[in-house]
């Protein structure tokens, strides 16, 4: 078993172990379901693409960020993860774990750009370095609506908790902002490692 195998079986081992303790007694139940539907469904689609493709190292550790984030924060509910030490330090009025897990969302750009890549999905340098920013910015803005329709629809304690503004009528821009950064940050980070394959790979 290569190196990269192993380092998924224990991306998707970390997860199973991090879910399964994590399930016991959140703060409340509708919430974790609801948050953890999301990244089970994430988790899903990696263990298919898995069958076709196996990411490099990198590639796992940026997408186990995402599911450890979002599952702490699914038990705890965002707004009320342990995150005070980080919060007194900068003097931040709110906890900022959530835009934390937003921006780790955007690290995902790195496996879409070498999916893209090693599959010979794109046929251009621009289409490969762009096509995973713009995903990462249509996920964002479609979870965004997601949160505030769960938000109208659901029980008025949980529909706030999953919204997770805290106050914030800015937070969904806000959100979305952070998940650009992290995608903008997982490309250069790409492109930085990869050019070489790159220019060899596309005009």
């Amino acid at each position: 078993m290569t190196g990269s195998h192993k380092l998924a079986w224990l991306f998707f081992g970390w997860y199973g172990l991090l879910f399964a303790l994590l399930a016991i007694a959140p703060f409340d139940r509708t919430i974790w379901f609801t948050e953890n539907f999301p990244i089970v469904l994430l988790v899903g689609v990696v263990a298919w693409l898995h069958r076709y493709h196996v990411f490099s190292p990198l590639s796992y550790l940026a997408m186990s960020v995402l599911v450890t984030l979002h599952t702490i924060g699914a038990h705890y509910t965002f707004a009320l993860v342990p995150f005070d030490w980080v919060t007194d330090f900068f003097g931040f009025d709110r906890n900022h774990f959530d835009r934390l897990a937003h921006f780790s969302v955007g690290l995902y750009a790195f496996p879409i750009a070498e999916l893209l890549l090693s599959r010979r999905m794109v046929n251009s340098r621009l289409i490969l370095l762009l096509f995973p920013v713009f995903t990462i910015l249509a996920v964002a803005a479609l979870y965004e609506v997601f949160e505030w329709q769960f938000a109208l629809l659901a029980d008025p304690h949980a529909g706030l908790a999953v919204l997770g503004s805290q106050g914030d009528v800015w937070d969904a821009q806000k959100d979305i902002t952070a998940d650009t950064f992290g995608a903008l940050f997982a490309i250069v980070v790409y492109t930085w490692r990869n050019w070489p394959a790159i220019t060899e790979a596309l005009p």
